[in-house]
């Protein structure tokens, strides 16, 4: 996987510490830098490669959204992960209206915090998998990442306790291979098909890659790895 270049804007010091451990703190990110205005943001990105600004909106010479505006406006199409306590709805929508990626209220939690950094990453992956012209599950397959997954938004017929299990199976995979239906329900003591209804779900909401195996006779069988 990709390391995602994170960085943090952020005033408060310690605030600005934090939010750059809890990153060190997920697999698969980076801390590219820690700005604590926006002129030093802006100067970090003309210099700097970075994926994701982690951009509070409180800046002491420049609002976030107007550091968003003058982002666009200098064509940089960094994506930006709002960390703010504002709970205003016209500051959300004027943030979704700038290309803002995601919303972080503040106080969260690191676990919170972690399904949004995973949740970019797998809408990251979903984007750069597709050709560019993606077919419309393939579009809705990535929003579907950055939304993440929860017991409330499973398909009807499907549970968590459930598909824990099948991302325990994926998880405790040897080497970067996936699994088949057939070894995944082996694993959690179900069946393919069972097994299978799960992957797919796991596999349209971004979560899970499919991919043919060759080898043997006939059709090559589908695998799923994690993303």
């Amino acid at each position: 996987m990709t390391t995602i270049r994170v960085l943090v804007v952020e005033d408060e010091p310690l605030i600005a510490e934090a939010h750059a451990a809890y990153t060190l703190r997920v697999e698969g990110f980076a801390v590219a830098g820690v700005a604590h205005t926006a002129q030093q943001a802006m100067a970090t990105l003309r210099t700097t490669p970075v994926d994701l600004l982690l951009l509070d909106l409180n800046l002491p010479d420049m609002n976030g959204l107007d550091m968003c505006r003058s982002l666009r406006a200098a064509g940089m199409a960094t994506d930006v992960l709002v960390v703010t306590s504002a709970r205003d709805l016209a500051v959300v929508r004027a943030a979704v209206s700038l290309g803002v990626t995601h919303y972080l209220l503040k106080p969260f939690t690191f676990a919170t915090f972690r399904e949004k950094l995973l949740g970019y990453a797998r809408y990251r992956t979903a984007l750069l998998s597709t050709e560019p012209a993606a077919a419309q599950h393939e579009i809705d397959r990535a929003f579907a990442a950055l939304r993440g997954s929860s017991p409330d938004t499973l398909p009807k017929g499907l549970d968590q306790k459930t598909l824990d299990l099948v991302l325990t199976a994926l998880r405790a995979a040897p080497g970067p291979a996936g699994l088949s239906a057939a070894e995944v329900g082996t694993r959690m003591g179900a069946s393919r098909v069972t097994a299978r209804r799960y992957l797919e779900h796991l596999a349209e909401t971004g979560r899970v890659v499919r991919s043919p195996r060759y080898g043997g006779p006939g059709r090559p069988e589908v695998e799923y790895r994690r993303v």
